[in-house]
């Protein structure tokens, strides 16, 4: 009789419990009906591409990021969540394509776009931000900084195809070592501005090294004393004693010789979105166009966009 009795006790409990969690979950708003309030992670910002780009921007955007934290204090209409701006890498090609297909909400580019990428982004946004050239670097313990220090066009075109396959071929007093060749892979902005303003269509050497990053054609340049690359003017102004640049037909790649253009082998810097960019897209990019963003681009060696 006990036993029936804390059983008829233990199922009225039971029951109790399932009424109240059942009357709770009643009380509960549906999904629909809650307030609609974006998450931090919508808020967010996906940059990537061009490796030469994308230091500048990591730059620029931990800059805004520390100087603003959220995103009501950049424009009081938006709402009060942290900025979060991922920046990665993998080459203008790879920016370009991931922007298109909405990997990216900007694109990285080191290079002109192409019309058949105009093309799958007809109501895009691209902006520049600055320019780059493209230095014929060496390591500075190479010879030629002393003995020949300027190259023709003609030169370099045969350099980089391999018909001049060592330093003494180009001149009698350089040494008789293999020239190291080193160039940006094909998914890389500076390999087409390249082909187009010096090898004009001359394939590239088979025996020369494909590099991925710009960072990395830079490292082998200072690294081997008989590699020859083209650097971003960037990366040589960051590492001064660690690269040297040989003049183009004479002219030299210095800031007064960029920005009048006679240096000709530049390329732009672009950022790049496949709709019209977001509300805090468009600020992040107004903000590398402000007074801020073009110094952190000044500072790390490249051309601020002109005003």
């Amino acid at each position: 009789m006990m036993h029936n009795k804390k059983l008829v006790t233990l199922l009225c409990l039971m029951l109790s419990l399932v009424l109240v969690v059942a009357g709770c979950s009643q009380k509960q708003p549906s999904e629909s009906n809650q307030p609609n309030n974006s998450s931090a992670a919508t808020q967010s910002i996906k940059i990537g591409g061009s490796s030469t780009l994308s230091p500048i921007i990591a730059k620029s955007a931990d800059n805004f990021t520390e100087k603003y934290k959220t995103w009501n204090k950049v424009d009081p209409q938006l709402p009060e969540e942290p900025i979060v701006i991922f920046v990665s890498t993998g080459g203008s090609g790879f920016g370009v394509k991931s922007a298109i297909d909405g990997t990216f909400d900007i694109g990285l580019v080191a290079r002109d776009i192409k019309d058949t990428e105009k093309e799958k982004m007809p109501n895009g946004k691209i902006t520049k931000v600055g320019s780059d050239v493209l230095t014929i670097a060496v390591n500075p313990k190479n010879q030629i900084v002393r003995v020949k220090p300027d190259l023709t066009l003609e030169e370099i075109k045969n350099i980089f195809a391999g018909n001049i396959k060592t330093w003494q071929q180009l001149d009698p007093k350089l040494p008789d070592r293999p020239i190291v060749l080193a160039v940006r892979d094909l998914g890389g902005g500076a390999s087409q501005i390249f082909d187009e303003q010096v090898m004009k269509g001359t394939p590239i050497a088979k025996e020369a090294l494909q590099i991925p990053s710009m960072g990395a054609l830079a490292g082998k340049v200072m690294d081997n004393v008989d590699t020859i690359g083209y650097v971003s003017s960037g990366l040589v102004n960051q590492n001064p004693d660690k690269i040297s640049v040989l003049s183009v037909d004479g002219v030299g790649p210095t800031l007064e010789n960029i920005t009048s253009g006679k240096y000709k082998i530049a390329r732009p810097l672009l950022m790049v979105t496949r709709e019209k960019p977001q509300a805090q897209q468009q600020l992040f990019i107004d903000y590398m166009l402000s007074d801020e963003g073009r110094q952190v681009i000044e500072d790390m060696g490249y051309v601020p966009a002109a005003k």
